[in-house]
């Protein structure tokens, strides 16, 4: 039997989808983030993650991963394929390998052609967009320092600086600052912000505490509102910044979302209004998880047109 690998490599985590040559999904796994590549030790964590999620999804197929030789593999990961082909070439055998950025996979996987637009926004946040001729464009995607707008750290990012300001005297009162002190244990926002510097609040984790102001926002505080408004408008920007490189005025346009920043039903619904008000914009649920939009195109990297089907024998 040919196998086929798809791998969805991004900061919070890793997801492997394994599929035999018609389509089925015969094994699925998850392991740790896969944004570590420079040195030594972040290239071993990177393999293990991979490694992990491979080893995981063959065992639910009942297949020693060890023995596999794949067919073809398509890794999508965070930050891009420089300097992970060496470190994937260890993880996985496969006579042909596709090693792309997990923006890439996320829009293979989230529109029935794999054209259109996909907004992603987890920890981090951009936009990828591929037209009719195959032209593709981005917006965002600059990294924590520099960019990531609308991705969750950003909102927390938002929410820390409300807290300090409110402590310090020049911001409005909030419940933000409550819930980021219950959150971390802190006596202050001073505090909290200086437990964010330690080596044991990464990224992620810091993160995490998004939901918080999605919380808070429902139950009325202004300023958690304005930071998840905020947020949907700019991710509603990246979006409309990919339609302006692709496509004309009232042009047809499928834009996906992806993302654990959406499973905020204010923030999509936000997202929503202000992307389809431009003619021709329509916002839908991505198809498939990137993942799957991963195995999808290793289908495509080895001339097969196979419809990627899930089954509960998959996991």
């Amino acid at each position: 039997m040919k196998l086929f690998l798809g791998v969805d490599g991004g900061q919070s985590g890793t997801r492997a989808a394994i599929g035999d040559e018609t389509g089925r999904v015969v094994g699925m796994g998850e392991a740790g983030p896969s944004n570590h590549a420079a040195g030594a030790e972040g290239q071993e964590k990177l393999e293990c993650a991979v490694r992990g999620s491979v080893e995981q999804a063959a065992a639910r197929a009942g297949w020693n991963a060890a023995a596999i030789d794949f067919e073809a593999a398509c890794f999508g990961m965070s930050g891009g394929p420089e300097g992970k082909e060496a470190v994937l070439a260890r993880a996985v055998r496969a006579a042909r390998m596709v090693v792309t950025t997990d923006a890439a996979v996320a829009l293979a996987g989230a529109t029935a052609s794999g054209q259109g637009i996909v907004v992603i926004a987890g920890t981090g946040s951009m936009a990828l967009g591929r037209n009719e001729a195959g032209r593709m464009a981005r917006a965002g995607g600059w990294g924590y320092v520099f960019g990531d707008e609308g991705g969750a750290f950003d909102i927390v990012r938002q929410a820390v600086r409300a807290a300090l300001r409110m402590e310090e005297g020049w911001g409005p009162e909030t419940a933000v600052h409550r819930a980021l002190l219950e959150a971390t244990g802190a006596a202050s926002a001073n505090q909290a912000l200086h437990r964010f510097y330690a080596p044991d609040w990464e990224r992620r984790r810091v993160a995490a505490l998004a939901p918080l102001m999605d919380r808070a926002a429902g139950e009325g505080d202004a300023v958690a509102l304005y930071i998840v408004n905020q947020a949907a408008q700019e991710l509603a920007q990246l979006a409309a910044a990919v339609r302006g490189q692709l496509w004309q005025p009232g042009d047809a346009v499928e834009i996906a979302y992806s993302g654990g920043v959406f499973e905020s039903r204010m923030l999509l619904e936000r997202f929503r209004l202000l992307v389809e008000m431009e003619a021709g914009n329509r916002v839908r649920a991505p198809l498939r998880p990137p993942h799957l939009g991963a195995l999808r195109e290793a289908y495509r990297a080895a001339g097969l047109r196979v419809e990627v089907v899930v089954t509960d024998a998959g996991g």
